[in-house]
C-alpha cells in the first residue's frame, strides 16, 4: 500500500543537509508540504526548499535555534501563519560535541543539551499544544541515535541527550494518546551525513564500522527517512511511545561481548 500524506503539515527541524533533508523530501513525495528549519546553512535549506517544490507542494525555510525557547515560539507563530496548522513534527535537529565528561566544559555540555533534548521538548511542547487545540490525530517523530543505548567513549553529552530524548518520547507518548497523537523515535545507527563526515572519509574505519553491521553496509539518509514517513502516516496510528532502530541490525551487537 502506498503510503499518503495529501493534506498534511510537517515542519522538519534541521531539514537542511542528512538524515533531516531525506525526511522533509520523502513526506513531500508523500503528499505533504513541509516547513524546514536550519541553524547555520541557509543554502542546504533553501535546496532542500527548492526541491520539495518539485514535488508541488508548499516549503518554507525558517532560521531557529530549537535549543531557544523564544525562538521556537516564533518559530510556530510564523508556521500558523504560513500553514494555519502543523499535522507532523520531526525533531531532526541536533550537535554532537566530543570531549570526555572530566573535559567536558559547560558550554560544550549545555550546547548539545540545548539542541538534541531542550530544543525537541520546546519544539513538541508547541506542536501538541496545537494539536490538542484543534482535537485532531498528530505526529511526533524524534530522532534519537544507537547512543541513546550503547554509550561510546567521549560522546557523553551526545549519549545522554539522546537517552534523554527516548525517555521524552516515551512520557509524551503516554500523556497524549488518548488524543490520537502518536510520539515515537527513530535511532539510526551508521548512517552516512555530514554530522559524521570524518568518520566516512576514513576508509578503514569505514571498512571496521561496516563489519560490526550484520546487513554489511553502513545506512543512507533515506533509510531513516522510510521509517518516518511510515510513522507519520495513518497506517503507523497503533504505533506509539517506541524506538525504532534503524541500524542494519547493529545493536544485534550491544552490548559486546
Amino acid at each position: 500500500m502506498e503510503l499518503r500524506l495529501d493534506g498534511k503539515i510537517a515542519l522538519v527541524t534541521g531539514g537542511d543537509s542528512g538524515i533531516g533533508r531525506a525526511i522533509a523530501m520523502r513526506l513531500a513525495a508523500c503528499g505533504a508540504d513541509v516547513a524546514v528549519t536550519y541553524y547555520t546553512d541557509l543554502e542546504g535549506a533553501e535546496r532542500t526548499a527548492r526541491d520539495i517544490g518539485a514535488f508541488a507542494r508548499r516549503a518554507h525555510v525558517a532560521q531557529c535555534d530549537v535549543g531557544d525557547s523564544a525562538e521556537v515560539d516564533a518559530l510556530f507563530a510564523m508556521l500558523d501563519t504560513s500553514f494555519g496548522h502543523i499535522d507532523i513534527l520531526v525533531n531532526n535537529a541536533g550537535v554532537y560535541r566530543d570531549a570526555p565528561l572530566a573535559a567536558m566544559t559547560d558550554e560544550l555540555w549545555d550546547r548539545v543539551l540545548k539542541t538534541n533534548l531542550y530544543g525537541p521538548f520546546y519544539c513538541s511542547r508547541a506542536a501538541v499544544s496545537r494539536m490538542l487545540k484543534r482535537g485532531i490525530p498528530g505526529r511526533v517523530i524524534n530522532i534519537t541515535s544507537v547512543h541513546e543505548e550503547a554509550c561510546g567513549i567521549g560522546g557523553g553529552a551526545y549519549n545522554v541527550s539522546k537517552a534523554g530524548l527516548r525517555n521524552l518520547t516515551r512520557t509524551l507518548a503516554h500523556e497524549v494518546a488518548p488524543h490520537g497523537i502518536t510520539v515515537n523515535s527513530i535511532a539510526p545507527g551508521m548512517i552516512l551525513t555530514p554530522m559524521n563526515h570524518e568518520a566516512v572519509q576514513d576508509e578503514e574505519f569505514l571498512a571496521f564500522a561496516e563489519e560490526q553491521i550484520p546487513v554489511r553496509r553502513a545506512g543512507l539518509p533515506d533509510d531513516v527517512a522510510a521509517m518516518a514517513v511510515f510513522l507519520a502516516s495513518d497506517q503507523a496510528s497503533y504505533c506509539t511511545g517506541g524506538t525504532h532502530f534503524v541500524d542494519g541490525g547493529w545493536m544485534l551487537n550491544w552490548p559486546p561481548v
